[in-house]
């Protein structure tokens, strides 16, 4: 039985992910090795800071690819304002809030199986952004989330036109 038939077992990450962005959909990279060796196993970035519009995008995203999300962890001062869960295609998907500010979002499959995604800022540019999140999913990459987006330009707001 394929992966795909399977939705609530757990799943390897996909040996690609290379689609089209069509509108609506959540704008997600993620590692594309089943070894997950590197601190990062992807990179979000949302169009806004409103968590109940965008956290929904990105966990039906991961489902596809994952499995079942049980759990989201977010840096509660990264979003306007962080609700303790959201439902997403009718399940219940339970959001833990961390005043840790180190840009990543933790996604809990199942029972213990996590993965952590960088969190590039809605409002940088895309240059910057698509830069980040090549660096982010690199099988080899060992560097954390906070110092790509700084290494990238990712951590400061674009220059107004």
């Amino acid at each position: 039985m394929a992966d795909s038939d399977t939705p609530d077992l757990p799943r390897l990450l996909p040996d690609a992910v290379h689609r089209s962005v069509k509108p609506g959909t959540a704008l997600l990279r993620l590692e594309t090795t089943h070894a997950r060796e590197g601190i990062l196993d992807g990179a979000w970035w949302p169009r806004s800071r409103d968590v109940g519009a965008e956290l929904p995008l990105l966990i039906s995203a991961l489902t596809e690819h994952l499995g079942t999300v049980t759990r989201v962890g977010l840096d509660g001062s990264a979003w306007d304002e962080l609700p303790t869960r959201v439902m997403v295609d009718g399940r219940v998907v339970h959001i833990d809030s961390f005043p840790v500010g180190d840009d990543t979002v933790l996604i809990t499959r199942g029972d213990r199986d996590h993965f952590s995604l960088m969190l590039v800022p809605p409002d940088t540019s895309p240059d910057a952004a698509r830069a980040a999140m090549a660096r982010a999913v690199r099988a080899d990459n060992v560097t954390e989330a906070k110092q790509i987006l700084i290494d990238t330009g990712s951590d400061t707001p674009p220059a107004p036109a």
